[in-house]
Order: C-alpha cells, then structure tokens, then sequence
C-alpha cells in the first residue's frame, strides 16, 4: 500500500490565518519606515537643490540671499530662473490639500517639535510658495526675507521658511523628536514625516529645528 504525505486542509489554512496574522501586524511598521526614509531622501534633495540653485545664481548673476530685497534681486525670480518651478502661488488661499481642505501643517501632542508651533507654519498672506517639478513644495514670506546674513554679520539676519518634500499630499505634518524635551544629542525620530521648517542666509539653506537637524545628519 502506497502512502501519501502532505498537509491537511485544515493545517493549511492555520499556517495561512497565522501568516495573514503577522503580515497585519509587521505590514504598517514596514510600510511607515519606508515612507519615512522617502521623505528623509527628499528632504536632503530639496535642500541640496535650492542651494545649488543658489550657488549658481552667485556664479551667473553674482547675489545670494543676502542681497535680496523687494526689486533688483527678488527670491522668487531667483529660484524661477534656477529651478524647474511649475506652480507659484502668493498667500495660501488657492493652495489645498489632497482633500481640498486648506493647506495646514499639523504638529502631534506627542513628541516635540523644539519651539515650532502650527501657527509658525502657517501660510501667510503674503508668503511665496513654490512648487517644483519633483513635487517638493517651499515657502517663505517675501517681506521678512530680505537682506539674509549669517548670525554674526553686520547685518545679522537668518530669514525662516519651510519645505514640504511632497507638496500638498498627506500627512503634511511637520517633523518632531519622539520623545519630548529633546535635544540635538538624544532627538529620536523613528518615521520622519514631510514637513520641515529651514533657515537661510547668504549662500545656505539649513534645517531651522533640532527634529529637521537629526533627519539630516542621521545615518
């Protein structure tokens, strides 16, 4: 008599309930860690971007941020002239989310954030805001960025801005530490997000926060 050796119908459907299990469970940590390092890439691209854009604008046209002011050299001709910028929009009014809803960075109770609050990240009326053709999103008010130098300049003044690596699409939600009261040593972000707060002067463009700091210099 031949024997036969296999699975029972009921052992395959157990083996496969106790995969779909652990598939739930490891599938959201999986998906949420790959997000974030696709908005960490995008983050260090935009900035490398905008300030090779600069660097070029030093080279062909010899101004940088610290020359800018509301007629001769004016940031938006800058990045126009330098980027592929595909979309301006003055104000926030007509700049939506996937959801239609107004554009509105949000920031989690939980973590920190070092200072920045939901009213810091707010579109102004007056902003700037610049889409590029890799969906990465930035913004500024013209009005305070104006003649940006490094902080022991004669004329000390570091403008403030933000990017959104994935312009309006969801979470927009601006980049925190883990663990609250952190520091630039211990600042823990597991998932970084897509929104992130920038300081610039001169020639430079740097992250404005200790959470968009760690997301930089991380490994």
């Amino acid at each position: 008599m031949t024997k036969r050796f296999g699975f029972t119908l009921a052992e395959v459907l157990i083996t496969l309930g106790i995969i779909g299990v652990v598939a739930a469970m490891t599938m959201p940590t999986l998906m949420n860690s790959t997000q974030g390092a696709q908005y960490k890439a995008a983050y260090k691209k935009a900035l490398s971007a905008i300030s090779q854009a600069v660097t070029l604008n030093v080279a062909l046209d010899e101004w940088s941020f610290a020359d800018a002011d509301d007629g001769t050299y004016v940031l938006k001709d800058m990045f126009e002239s330098r980027m592929n910028v595909v979309r301006q929009e003055t104000g926030g009014a007509n700049i939506k989310d996937s959801k239609g809803n107004p554009y509105a960075p949000t920031i989690s109770s939980a973590g920190s954030a070092q200072g920045v609050t939901a009213a810091d990240m707010a579109i102004g009326q007056n902003n700037v805001t610049l889409f590029f053709n890799d969906g990465i999103m930035f913004t500024y008010d013209p009005g305070a960025a104006k003649n940006c130098t490094r902080a022991d300049g004669a004329d000390p003044k570091i403008c403030k801005g933000f990017i959104d690596v994935n312009g309006v699409k969801a979470p927009n939600r601006v980049v925190q530490c883990d663990n609250k009261n952190a520091t630039e040593t211990n600042c823990e972000i597991k998932n970084p997000t897509d929104v992130y707060p920038v300081v610039f002067y001169d020639q430079t463009i740097l992250p404005g926060t200790i959470p968009a700091k760690a997301v930089l210099y991380s490994k």
